[in-house]
């Protein structure tokens, strides 16, 4: 099983295996390898694009010395995958039925209509 984390460059469907952090009072930008858990201040990259990065005029870049490689996968990942995978081919889980009423199925969806504005 490899990383589901993919490059975060648009277009780049590649796995990651580093992480770019910025440092804006450094006026630094970091790359090292794959961080355990993706952050939202953070960014994954695959091996071109963390060995290609350039930074704006001033700033520096740090990189990694070593080689990128993919991560491994951990015995807490596989344990996920397992207990999931384990909770989906239970016979006896509930299922829900869904609510004539509610056209989204219970779920809360992400658009709505907004009404005309008046006098246009």
């Amino acid at each position: 099983m490899r990383s589901v984390r993919r490059c975060s460059r648009a277009g780049c469907a590649n796995p990651a295996v580093a992480t770019l952090t910025y440092a804006y009072a450094d006026s630094t930008a970091v790359v090292g390898p794959l961080a355990s858990y993706s952050e939202p201040h953070s960014y994954d990259l695959c091996e071109e694009h963390a060995l290609r990065l350039t930074a704006p005029r001033g700033w520096d870049v740090v990189r990694y010395d070593g080689e990128f490689a993919a991560p491994e996968p951990s015995v807490d990942d596989l344990t996920a995958l397992a207990e999931a995978v384990r909770e989906a081919g239970r016979v006896d889980r509930p299922v829900e039925q869904p609510d004539p009423a509610d056209p989204l199925g219970g779920r809360r969806g992400h658009l709505r209509v907004l009404p005309d504005p008046v006098g246009d």
